[in-house]
């Protein structure tokens, strides 16, 4: 092949074709060099490797380049031309890409050196694809060609230090480090080659670019990877679903005439009751296949996935580097990705998947329609299948619970006028009048003046609470229950049951630390090490990595608890800054003000520490350095899982369970940083601010964190990366490009695919508000839903348009997030129980209406709350200056259960504090038990495995050996009759050559008339 030598003329640095290692003397003849050192030509010489044995020639520069061991002689006006259309086969149009490395380039320019002859002009390098390991090869040449060709490329080159116009350049550390990556490129492509993959590739004609590398797996490759792999592929045999009958047959065809205008317009299996019977892969019953077509037998999702395992487990020798992934980790790639199926938008009328996708799936405009489960997993693999079922499946079970939240919130809306409690608290002829809240500035106030608070706060304070409470807990575990159903069933109709855990390969990290324990090890040599047994990291190699998870984790979660305090101390000073101003009005609105802002406050530091805490995660699983990307993931999930649920609810932890239980009573007081009151509840109960603090929390999370950042960043991140490039790339004549950019250009530009998790953490957090603490905010299912119903088209669009195509991976669950949900609905009883035991008014009001009132009713209850204390025993100097209070004030009241004054024991918990402490604690068990009974109720009573799908499993191995055996039973008899078929053939052919004896005995008859037999006159023979 003929090419033009590069801008450095390194002959270990042009592209191997035929994945043979470079000629000894080639070698050799840079020996004599040090490799900080180049040798720039003046006179340009084109140097090509032999496509029989690797050997490299010298010869005159041609601008008509031949490819070699391949079909296509292209020049350099028809190279742009030859183009594949679509961008998504290689020149040839035939050959499919199912997979492309991209890299960075970099040359060193030709320097001339004075008084030599001037270099031939550079006219331009024809944009060919140098192709490898093809199969229709023109051009050829002949073995003793070859070889002559060979040994006149290496006496060249041995020649070459001392050629006129020579000029020794000191290579830069840069040059250095590009020349090995160019090196370790040339050996893993060689390496690629040897297992069988095909390879195109663009010249690399600019002083610096992108270059892609194109590569195609063959039927050969497919067919042996896929039975490595077990990929299980369809049969041609079919068998019949087992249909529902009775009342859930009816039922489940009014359903689905009923959803008909939402089901999305893709396009389905003819015959939905018949199911095609798959099996593992295996080259030697291809008969039991349906292949109709080698080239589409095996979709792109499985193409891709194929070259994937096989790109991750070649290897370089260069610094021992271990698959794809330690490449890119090394710079020597920039990415690797399959290509998308081609646009998504445009006016051609060729339809492909990720154009339907786009149309009936990733547009806000289908948002009312069913997700097209099916084709995304076709399309993106099992792993994201089940993440966007999973995701539709949550959104569907929170319209029931958005439903029954709208009606208990309608049903506080409806009672708030028959509340008595409030209609006492609000009634001004009852003038209860209040201790000040603050020392000194503060004021005696009427109860009366907070009457709007103890309004909305029965809005979410009722009875119907508790209700609402145990149907959620019951809601989380039938959601998990139904869920394990829906996952069976994928399991069986995506061929997932009886999926093996694949063998995976080592992180790019854990060899690297690996390697070098390896090379420390040898320098320390020890008598009892076993070098037959294989090294690997131990718990010793990670302590510091442990140490330093548990320091850090401890620190974050300090961080988390330290900005809540600061919260805490916003309000206490703010409050007391307020309650000194001589405007009225901002002294009555001190409690909203101060509210208000300091949940504000609090998002905006949720979301800058839940950015920080991502970050913190990933770099602490880093270097614990996990061996496989599996158990890199799950300590990733469980990390960036804790720090980010500590730094959601801390806050609301804090209002629902410790604001205002630690504020001391009027004469005792409980101060920090000596002058400030501790905050206490609102007349109310905290309920209402715990409301406050999770609505604007969950709300700003989704609204911000959700939709914003998911749609601004990836766009800036894209813009960054276009303007990087733009001002990183030299502006040069690229023959390489064409008018349009194909496939692998477009797909380059997309943002890298960084894994589901960000995904899955939303939905999980936003699930904790949703059940955790729904006591206190029974519409945050509402809110939940209305968020998800974009969500769902925004992780859609994202993934058609946004994203590079990820890697199809076969998962028949969710992992470890299943795990967490479950938790987090044992955990949401416990709180909810507290939430309405201690934070609500609930028990106490049951205790007083069943315990302390004289006639059964409320009546009475907001005195029976509240505590007198004689305002003659407040420290001196806290009393209200200048008390504009209309009479004379010697008692004032205070909310808790205390002794009056005139008691023995004055100020001491009375006897009703005890009882309804009991009965809280009571209540919280008997909830929690009941709760959870109710809950392993569910659990029991709806099966894991539905029904149906059971016997159809069963069914479907019942099928399959059946099919085998049948299959089996004719090969036996076309075996047999093939053995009938040669018997017969031989005996025809043993009276053939008898007859042929007898005639020829005839014609050697004896003199005598008599004949001679044929054996007796050859005795010898």
């Amino acid at each position: 092949m003929e090419t033009h030598m590069p801008d450095f003329a390194l002959p270990s640095s042009h592209p191997t074709l035929n994945g043979q290692k470079t000629g000894k003397s080639a070698r050799d003849s840079f020996s004599a060099y040090n490799s900080k050192y180049l040798t720039v030509p003046q006179n340009r010489t084109s140097w090509h490797r032999s496509g029989t044995n690797g050997g490299l020639e010298a010869s005159v520069v041609s601008y008509r380049s031949s490819i070699i061991n391949n079909y296509v002689e292209v020049t350099q006006t028809g190279a742009r031309d030859k183009a594949s259309p679509s961008g998504l086969y290689f020149r040839d149009s035939k050959r499919k890409v199912d997979y492309v490395l991209a890299y960075h380039y970099r040359k060193r320019l030709a320097r001339h050196v004075p008084g030599a002859a001037s270099p031939e002009p550079r006219r331009g390098f024809a944009s060919v694809a140098l192709v490898s390991n093809g199969s229709t090869g023109k051009g050829r040449a002949e073995p003793q060609q070859q070889q002559q060709q060979q040994d006149n490329g290496q006496r060249a080159l041995q020649e070459w230090p001392g050629l006129p116009g020579l000029e020794v350049v000191e290579l830069s550390l840069l040059d250095t480090l590009e020349k090995e990556r160019r090196l370790q490129r040339e050996e893993y492509e060689r390496n690629l080659l040897e297992a069988g993959l095909e390879i195109e590739k663009d010249l690399e004609n600019k002083s610096q670019g992108i270059s892609f590398v194109r590569i195609h797996a063959p039927w050969q490759v497919l067919s042996r990877e896929a039975e490595l792999l077990k990929i299980k592929m369809p049969t041609k045999k079919m068998y019949e679903i087992t249909e529902e009958k009775g009342i859930l047959k009816t039922l489940n065809e009014i359903w689905c005439k009923l959803t008909e205008p939402l089901q999305p317009q893709v396009p389905q299996q003819e015959n939905t009751k018949m199911k095609t019977l798959s099996y593992p892969f295996s080259r030697e019953k291809m008969y039991l296949y349906n292949i109709k077509d080698k080239d589409t037998f095996f979709d792109n999702a499985t193409r891709s996935r194929i070259v994937r395992e096989i790109l991750k487990r070649t290897f370089t020798k260069a610094r021992n580097s271990m698959g794809i992934g330690t490449l890119i980790a090394n710079n020597v790639y920039d990415a690797a990705y399959p290509l998308h199926d081609g646009e998504y938008e445009g006016q051609n009328d060729d339809m492909n998947e990720r154009k339907l996708l786009y149309q009936e799936w990733a547009r806000y405009g289908v948002f009312y329609k069913f997700q097209p489960i099916d084709l995304i997993r076709k399309y993106f693999g099992e792993k994201i299948g089940l993440y966007f079922a999973w995701l539709g499946l949550y959104t569907e079970f929170l319209i029931p619970s958005s439903v029954v939240g709208i009606i208990v919130f309608l049903y506080g809306c409806l009672t708030i006028e028959s509340d008595i409690p409030s209609k006492e608290m609000c009634d001004q002829r009852n003038a209860f009048t209040m201790c000040p809240l603050c020392d000194k500035f503060c004021d005696y106030w009427n109860l009366s003046s907070a009457c709007a608070t103890a309004r909305a706060s029965h809005l979410f304070d009722n009875p119907a609470t508790v209700f609402f409470s145990i149907f959620m807990a019951l809601w989380a575990t039938m959601f998990l229950e139904q869920w394990k159903r829906l996952q069976m069933r994928l399991s069986y109709f995506w061929d997932l049951t009886g999926l093996e855990e694949e063998e995976e390969h080592p992180r790019p990290e854990y060899e690297t630390k690996l390697l070098q324990k390896k090379l420390k090890n040898k320098n320390i040599p020890t008598e009892s090490s076993n070098e037959n047994e294989k090294e690997k990291l131990t718990w010793s190699d990670r302590m510091p990595g442990y140490a330093a998870n548990f320091g850090l984790i401890l620190f974050m979660i300090m961080l988390a608890f330290s900005a809540v305090f600061g919260v805490i101390v916003y309000r206490i000073t703010t409050a007391a800054a307020l309650s000194f101003s001589t405007n009225e009005t901002t002294r009555s609105n001190v409690r909203v003000t101060v509210t208000a802002t300091a949940v504000i406050i609090n998002l905006v530091v949720v979301l800058i520490l839940d950015e920080i805490y991502g970050a913190v995660a990933k770099w602490l699983t880093e270097i614990e350095i996990p061996k496989t990307e599996k158990t890199f993931e799950e300590r990733l999930i469980l990390k960036a899982f804790l720090l980010k649920f500590v730094n959601s609810y801390a806050s609301i932890f804090y209002v629902a369970f410790f604001k205002g239980r630690f504020v001391g009573r009027p004469g005792r007081y409980v101060y920090v940083f000596e002058g400030y009151r501790m905050e206490e509840c609102a007349p109310g109960g905290c309920l209402m601010e715990l409301c406050i603090q999770l609505s604007i929390i969950m709300l700003g999370k989704q609204l911000i964190q959700n939709n914003l950042f998911e749609i601004g960043i990836p766009k800036l991140k894209k813009l960054f990366r276009k303007l990087k490039d733009e001002r990183t790339e030299v502006k040069e004549m690229d023959t390489n490009q064409s008018k349009d950019p194909q496939q692998w250009d477009l797909d380059y530009i997309l943002e890298p695919f960084t894994g589901l998790t960000p995904e899955y953490m939303e939905m999980i957090i936003q699930f904790g508000f949703v059940t955790l603490f729904v006591a206190s905010f029974p519409l945050a299912p509402v809110f939940a839903l209305l968020n998800n119903i974009i969500e769902v088209r925004l992780d859609a669009k994202k993934f058609v348009t946004e994203l590079r195509r990820p890697d199809t991976v076969r998962e028949k669950d969710i992992g470890i997030w299943y795990n967490i949900l479950s938790g987090i609905g044992k955990l949401s009883v416990i709180i909810n129980a507290f939430v309405i035991a201690v934070t609500s008014d609930f028990i106490p009001r049951l205790m007083y209406q069943y315990a302390y009132s004289q006639n059964g009713t409320m009546h009475g209850f907001i005195n029976h709350t509240l505590s007198y204390f004689n305002v003659s025993q407040l420290k001196a100097g806290t009393q209200p200056e200048n008390s504009l209070f209309a009479q004379e004030v010697s008692l004032c009241r205070f909310k808790d259960y205390r002794e009056p004054p005139w008691s023995p024991h004055q100020y001491e918990f009375s006897k009703q504090y005890w009882a309804v402490l009991s009965a809280r604690l009571a209540f919280v068990i008997l909830f929690q038990n009941l709760v959870m009974f109710l809950s392993v109720l569910v659990d029991w009573m709806i099966p894991d495995i539905p029904k149906d799908i059971s016997e159809q499993i069963k069914k479907e191995k019942t099928v399959l050996v059946d099919f085998f055996l049948k299959e089996e039973h004719e090969k036996l008899k076309l075996i047999e009759s093939f053995i009938a078929h040669d018997k017969q053939k031989r005996r025809s052919g043993t009276k053939s050559r008898r007859t042929r004896a007898a005639s020829f005995s005839q014609c050697h008859r004896s003199p005598k008339g008599s004949f001679t037999s044929f054996s007796s006159q050859h005795t010898v023979v």
